[in-house]
This record gives structure tokens, C-alpha cells and sequence, in this order.
């Protein structure tokens, strides 16, 4: 199964390289001519993007169902081990006592919680090197991992603080570095120190609702808990990913767009857009200044991406440098992010789109942006809300805030002009 698996992974990435490459000749063309795309060239881009994308989605669908494969195979070898060599000693598993709540057998409420500290950025599915080798299989971990594919500043390494309860707590943000001084001989030294403030992080609720059949729970065969933490993690992650980008810090957390720093605004009349790149100072030199906003420690840090949208990603591809090169790397290995400059490239569709005075690329070192997650995540049921359905009703609630800790410039924008 595996190897079949892999086998169409890579024809995926065979056929996206493909896409990549006469997208490149499209561009080159344009280029070389110093013109802008024509109507058919630009619909011809559009469906290359379009392919390049549903190759990302194949892939990512693939990687999964083989994930899922070595999981089903691991329990069924367990089981035999235990039928082979019967313990009567033996305790039940957590997927055990999720399966026996999920029948109504053990109450009302399955609270899921960390056995111990969680580092976000090793529960990536994505690829061996980001970590699936290595994903604990744990019915918390499951979950967390659905959310962090489902909530894109989660996979750009933010810091996350787990905490077992939910009252408001004040962490300390930068807002100003010491700054030193040319001192003369015996000359008087000036007092500089770094500026604090703190911004305090709740718990805001998020919750869903997961509705299933009594047959699928009677039976044994189906991976309840795979369900279970695919449908939570999907719809926490998505809901609280929205927030995390674009919130306003107002009933809602704040947003890393709403406190990151504008590194370069684009001209007036290109539409908010990059602009030519035949004209000095626009396309990809914006995309350079971006970058260049950024002080070299934040570059250098290992949560250091870029974020934009989908469409912003295709308008980013055709630009090149000033020596004809490409700044857009299309990734190589499956699964694996593709670079910008060098910086990996995550997608998110609550970023804006290009347009006027928009803020739609953002650039920099994610780890100063702090999501606090309260507790686990509390599981309840019950047989009542669709009794006439026989229907079982499952509600996900996470409490959860987050903000950008680093106001000094550890993370920036570039916005569209004004008009």
C-alpha cells in the first residue's frame, strides 16, 4: 500500500513540476518580449496555477490515506500481539475510553489533554523531514495535527503556550530595543533601555458540532478516533485560523496582520499590486524590500515564512529579479513548502488578496507571534439533540487567544497602494 502510494506521489509531483515549468515558459516569454501576458496567456496561467494547486491537495489527500494505512496496520499488529498473548492486567487504551464514551458508556463529557509539554512544530504530517516519522499517535496529538494542516499560522512555528486553566494572563511585549551611543573618553554614557509593555491572552471559546450515525459507533471496524480528530481538529483549526490572521483583539484574538509592521507600500495606479517589473522599484524589488525589512536575526530564525493568499502566490510566481531569475522555488519533495527568496512560502486564505491598500503579503519570524491554548479539548455527546435522527451529537470546544509579542519588527506586511 505504501509503495503504491508513493509511487503516485510522485507521478503528482512529476505532473505539478510540469505545470511549474510551462507556467515558467509562459512568463519567459512575456519577458523576454517586455510585454504583459495576453487574454489566452493569462487564462493558460491561470490553469497552470489552478493544476499546480489540485497537485498540492492530491498530494497532501494521498499522504494522509497513507498515514491513516500505517496507523490501521500498527493497531491491527497490536491487536494480534495481544491475542496471541492474552493480559488480563493490561489497561485500556485512550482509544479504548473514547470508544466506550462515544457509546454512552462513560458519561457526558472525554476531556483530551496533553500528557505532557506539546511542541506544535513537530506534529506536521506533511513530510518525513517535517516530521511524520516522528507524529506521536495519541488521540491529543491526532487532533492537534488536524488543526495545525487546517490553521496555517499554526505550521509557520508559532510559540504556543499550553496552560491548564483559562483565566487571562499578561505576557511581556517588545516594543523598543536598548539603542548604544558613541561615547567620548570619560564622556558621559546615555541610559537607553528596551521598551515593555504586556498584552494579556484569554481564552476564547471555539466549539462544533459532529454529528454521526449509532451504527458507525457500534462498529469496531471504524477508526473512531481518526473520525473524531479529523472532524474537530478541521473545523477548531479553521475557525480559530481566521482570528489568528485578520483579529481584531476585540471579543476575538489579535491577529498577526493587525499587529505586524508595514515594511513597504506599493506605488499608486498598479491597483495595490506589485506592479512591472520592467519599472524601477517594482515586481520583484518589492517583494525584495519586503524581505529586507526584516533584520537579519528575524530572517535567520527557524519560523521565519512568508504568508499570502493563494492568488497573491500567483502573481508572485511570475516575477523575477534583476537578473532574470525567478524568486519563486518550486519544492522538489513532495509535501515540502515552496520557497520565495529562499524563506518557505505557507498559504493561507484569510491573508487579503492583492488589491488597494491591502496588507497581502506578510513576512517574518513567526515565533514571536504567542497562541495560548486553555486545557484540552472537551469532548461532550449527546443522544437527545437528533433523537428522532438516531443520530449521536458530539460537541469539540477549545478555548484559545493569541498575539504578536515582538512589536519591534519581527514581522511585516507589504500593503497595496492607496489608489
Amino acid at each position: 500500500m505504501g509503495i503504491a502510494m508513493s509511487q503516485i506521489v510522485q507521478r503528482l509531483m512529476e505532473t505539478r513540476l510540469r505545470a511549474w515549468n510551462e507556467a515558467k515558459e509562459l512568463a519567459d516569454r512575456a519577458a523576454d518580449e517586455k510585454r504583459a501576458f495576453t487574454a489566452e496567456e493569462d487564462q493558460k496561467w491561470e490553469a497552470l496555477n489552478t493544476e499546480i494547486n489540485r497537485c498540492d491537495e492530491r498530494i497532501k489527500e494521498v499522504q494522509e490515506q497513507e498515514q491513516r494505512a500505517e496507523e490501521a496496520s500498527a493497531l491491527l499488529s497490536r491487536g494480534d500481539q495481544r491475542g496471541s498473548s492474552p493480559n488480563p492486567a493490561t489497561q485500556p487504551t485512550v482509544s479504548d475510553e473514547l470508544r466506550s464514551w462515544a457509546r454512552g458508556e462513560r458519561g457526558r463529557y472525554f476531556d483530551v489533554a496533553p500528557s505532557g509539554p506539546v511542541d506544535m512544530r513537530a506534529l506536521s504530517k506533511l513530510t518525513a523531514p517535517a516530521g511524520s516519522a516522528t507524529v506521536p499517535q495519541g488521540f491529543y496529538n491526532k487532533l492537534m495535527a488536524h488543526l495545525i494542516e487546517n490553521s496555517a499560522i499554526l505550521r509557520a512555528g508559532v510559540t504556543v503556550l499550553n496552560t491548564t486553566s483559562g483565566e487571562t494572563i499578561p505576557v511581556p511585549k517588545t516594543t523598543a530595543h536598548s539603542t548604544g551611543a558613541l561615547t567620548p573618553e570619560a564622556g558621559t554614557i546615555p541610559t537607553s533601555e528596551p521598551q515593555f509593555g504586556s498584552v494579556p491572552l484569554g481564552a476564547y471559546k471555539y466549539g462544533t458540532k459532529i454529528q454521526t450515525s449509532t451504527e458507525l459507533l457500534t462498529d469496531t471496524g471504524v477508526d473512531l478516533e481518526g473520525y473524531l480528530s479529523m472532524q474537530a481538529g478541521r473545523a477548531l483549526g479553521n475557525s480559530f485560523g481566521v482570528h489568528a490572521i485578520v483579529g481584531t483583539g476585540t471579543a476575538q484574538p489579535r491577529g498577526v496582520v493587525t499587529d505586524a509592521t508595514m515594511g513597504v507600500t506599493g506605488a499608486t495606479g498598479i491597483n495595490g499590486g506589485f506592479g512591472a517589473q520592467t519599472t524601477a522599484g517594482q515586481g520583484a524589488d518589492y517583494v525584495i524590500s519586503v524581505f529586507h525589512s526584516v533584520i537579519a536575526p528575524y530572517r535567520q530564525s527557524a519560523s521565519c515564512n512568508w504568508m499570502m493568499s493563494d492568488g497573491t502566490a500567483a502573481t508572485i510566481r511570475k516575477l523575477k529579479d534583476s537578473t532574470g531569475q525567478y524568486i519563486w522555488q518550486p519544492a522538489l519533495v513532495a509535501g515540502a513548502p515552496d520557497l520565495l527568496l529562499s524563506k518557505p512560502v505557507i498559504i493561507d486564505p484569510n491573508v487579503a488578496a492583492v488589491g488597494l491598500g491591502a496588507k497581502s503579503l506578510i513576512f517574518g519570524d513567526f515565533s514571536q507571534y504567542f497562541v495560548r491554548l486553555a486545557g484540552g479539548i472537551r469532548f461532550e455527546r449527546s443522544d437527545d439533540f437528533a433523537f428522532d435522527s438516531d443520530l449521536v451529537t458530539f460537541r469539540a470546544l477549545m478555548r484559545a487567544d493569541g498575539a504578536l509579542v515582538d512589536l519591534t519588527g519581527a514581522i511585516k506586511y507589504f500593503q497595496g497602494g492607496a489608489t
